[in-house]
């Protein structure tokens, strides 16, 4: 079985120097047109491809990014990823797609590997580490955006969600439909767009005259499991409920679960809103009212400003990209 096709080949066959091989393979100057014609006409002949670590030394870059998610089994991320990896892929790199599991020593972890690998630059979603922590690890990357995440660092450009104006908009159309007891079922303590949709779900109850009641809140995991266990607690607990705005779809898909074991019909007895508008949202009964994010487009968003930011193309100083959600009335609360 024939061996790798070497540059040394390549420059015997063409009857040239290894640099001036190099130089065609680059781009570089310095090398007639007709001797350019004949190198690459034996790079197509003999099928032969650069080493990655060898056109990195030329370079100055892998050719490759990472693409941090805190979990990589959520539809939200597996679509933010989508959209990140088709422009990484058109700009001709390679992803490293890493999962944390919702776990901040493994995040921290993630992040200095990605920084050992000499990545070209990182996407962090959501990141749960704790500000000064993850602003230091960020820094120590070549370039750096963060999905849903703010620092106070002017150096690392940011796209996310408009999550306080979600919460909002999910906790007035419950109150619009008549609802004053309304549970909130928020997501992870360090999530910030879980803070922030906390903060929507409380302006809108004090607009409304509404008291705010926090034993009508409680934490959930993000996952379907963990809005069916929560769900279940708080509607035994607080039985006056008559309405919950849940962290994100898999959370309300628990909810939906929870009503049904007690027994409490949906929408009739209970309400229910997710947030992100995954593809279960309209698949599960009843359909769930969510509010949409596009998923698709702020990961592709987030790695174009990424690329902007290796190829000095980005403006200098810190850069904001903000989508807003869109509520979507469907029927566990019409």
């Amino acid at each position: 079985m024939p061996g790798r096709v070497t540059m040394a080949q390549v420059a015997r066959e063409a009857q040239v120097s290894l640099m001036t091989v190099s130089r065609v393979i680059n781009g570089k100057e310095g090398v007639s047109q007709a001797t350019r014609e004949r190198v690459q006409a034996v790079i197509e002949r003999l099928d032969y491809h650069p080493s990655d670590i060898a056109r990195g030394l030329v370079t100055k870059r892998t050719g490759t990014l990472g693409l941090v998610v805190p979990d990589v089994a959520n539809p939200f991320f597996a679509e933010v990823a989508r959209g990140a990896e088709h422009v990484a892929y058109d700009a001709g790199y390679n992803v490293f797609l890493c999962n944390t599991g919702e776990d901040t020593q493994r995040e921290l972890k993630v992040l200095r590997s990605l920084e050992e690998k000499r990545v070209d630059g990182v996407m962090v979603c959501s990141p749960r580490l704790e500000e000064g922590v993850l602003e230091e690890a960020v820094a120590r990357h070549q370039a750096a955006v963060l999905f849903n995440r703010q620092l106070e660092s002017e150096d690392v450009c940011v796209v996310m969600v408009d999550d306080r104006a979600g919460g909002q908009m999910a906790t007035q159309h419950l109150l619009q439909s008549g609802h004053r007891a309304i549970g909130l079922l928020s997501g992870p303590p360090a999530s910030q767009s879980s803070r922030w949709r906390a903060e929507g779900y409380r302006v809108a109850l004090v607009a409304a005259g509404v008291s705010y009641n926090p034993t009508w809140t409680c934490h959930s995991l993000p996952t379907v499991e963990g809005g069916r266990e929560v769900a279940r607690g708080l509607l035994t607990d607080n039985p006056e409920l008559t309405a919950l705005f849940c962290y994100n779809d898999l959370v309300a898909i628990g909810a939906l679960q929870a009503c049904a074991d007690l027994g409490r019909a949906v929408p009739t007895d209970v309400a229910i809103v997710g947030f992100d508008d995954i593809p279960m949202a309209s698949l599960v009964s009843p359909t769930l009212t969510t509010c949409r994010v596009p998923r698709y487009e702020l990961g592709s968003e987030a790695m174009r400003l990424l690329l902007e930011k290796i190829n000095g193309c980005a403006e200098k100083g810190y850069k904001e990209i903000v989508l807003l959600p869109k509520l979507v009335v469907r029927d566990s609360a019409p």
